[in-house]
């Protein structure tokens, strides 16, 4: 990923297309509103339509959030984080990503457009169903419910304040990546990816707790957000 220097107001324009530069922006509510219902669309059909009983469906449900996680966090890092050995992945990698990290508290790019939330979904389904049969309609509820999740968690890092309690190390860890280094810490609604493939922040050489002294440092604008209130 080509380096950019995050600006803490503002955003940016991606296509000289009015449409496709509104279709690439989304209010957080849209996604989330799509997939949660996706999720329970399917779960009902899974209920009046499947043998699948109680337990497998539970199981498979939370199989499903687990799962999601582990995609998040290769998207994440291999994809979204790709290698720009030429101009062309360069600008498909800014577009795709890098226009986050330049301008990370651009809202409206905080999610993904509702468009491609819907035709994602609907792909996963076709596809899956010929690969898992009836077990599908409680696994992806459960993989859509993790994507809502890791979205709800995105947006409230790069909108609020850090909680006072062990959550806030979701903040923490989102802001080394963001302000100290783009190519650790992959994962946004989870650490444990980043510490199964040795990516968390040890090459930085940075504890926990010297992170949470060094909070102010990593979010510049939100410190002085907090002395004018």
């Amino acid at each position: 990923m080509a380096e950019v220097k995050p600006q803490n107001k503002g955003t940016k324009q991606l296509f000289k297309s009015p449409v496709l530069e509104k279709l690439s922006r989304t209010h957080i509510s849209v996604p989330l509103t799509v997939f949660f219902s996706y999720s329970a669309i399917l779960l009902y059909w899974s209920v009046v339509n499947t043998a699948l009983p109680v337990w497998l469906t539970v199981v498979l449900f939370f199989t499903g959030i687990i799962i999601f996680t582990w995609v998040e966090y290769l998207m994440h890092r291999y994809v979204f984080h790709m290698e720009v050995y030429n101009q062309s992945r360069e600008k498909l990698q800014y577009v795709i990503h890098g226009v986050h990290h330049e301008y990370p508290k651009d809202k409206t790019r905080l999610a993904m457009p509702p468009l491609l939330s819907i035709t994602i979904s609907t792909v996963l389904l076709l596809i899956l169903r010929v690969l898992m049969g009836d077990y599908v309609f409680a696994f992806l509820p459960g993989f859509l419910c993790g994507y809502a999740l890791y979205l709800s968690a995105h947006y409230v890092i790069h909108a609020y304040q850090p909680p006072k309690n062990f959550l806030k190390y979701l903040w923490i860890n989102h802001g080394i990546h963001h302000y100290k280094n783009g190519e650790m810490v992959f994962g946004v609604s989870s650490p444990m990816w980043d510490y199964i493939y040795g990516t968390m922040n040890n090459p930085i050489k940075r504890k926990h707790s010297e992170s949470v002294r060094n909070y102010d440092e990593l979010h510049p604008e939100q410190h002085d957000h907090h002395h004018t209130h």
